[in-house]
């Protein structure tokens, strides 16, 4: 039997759980390359005076990647040249605007090419441009569409994703 005993600055394991999330979020933005998630997820830390705990956490998660993926030895390799190579500065999320091809996604979409549509999200180092090529497209085609079109899209949208809406009855004004 291990017994452990709990340090003075030691989390708690809720709070460890808070973090995990907290982490997981700045991951997930800086994996994608969402630049504005990425500040948001970092100014909340800041604010909350969280970093010394979230920075322990990316460590564990990166030390983990680690272990799962090398032998010892070549992990240790591995993590000498990532701190060779470590950039200057740290502070933005790269980008690569030229790989994002919005228009080859709309034409995927619009034929139904679930694999080539998976293809060109995977194959895209940042995702915030390509699905803002998509959403500018779609702002584009909106002025498009029939009257009352695009208020049953959102309708429809709205049925998928939050449940049936109920329906307003209108106001009876009677002079």
């Amino acid at each position: 039997m291990v017994v452990t005993e709990e340090l003075a600055d030691e989390l708690p394991a809720e709070a460890v759980e808070e973090a995990k999330a907290r982490a997981a979020t700045l991951l997930l933005a800086f994996r994608h390359g969402n630049q504005l998630a990425y500040d948001h997820a970092l100014d909340r830390l800041f604010a909350e005076h969280a970093e010394r705990e979230v920075t322990t956490l990316l460590v564990w998660i990166a030390a983990e990647a680690v272990r799962k993926a090398y032998s010892p030895e070549v992990g240790d390799r591995v993590l000498r040249g990532l701190a060779r190579r470590a950039p200057a500065d740290t502070s933005r999320v790269a980008i690569d605007e030229e790989t994002a091809d919005a228009a080859r996604l709309l034409e995927a979409v619009g034929a139904g090419e679930v694999g080539v549509v998976r293809a060109l999200v995977a194959e895209t180092a940042d995702t915030t441009f390509l699905l803002g090529g998509l959403l500018q497209a779609v702002a584009m085609m909106l002025p498009l569409l029939p009257e009352g079109e695009a208020g049953e899209v959102v309708a429809e949208l709205r049925r998928r994703h939050c449940g049936p809406v109920p329906e307003i009855p209108e106001a009876r004004g009677e002079a």
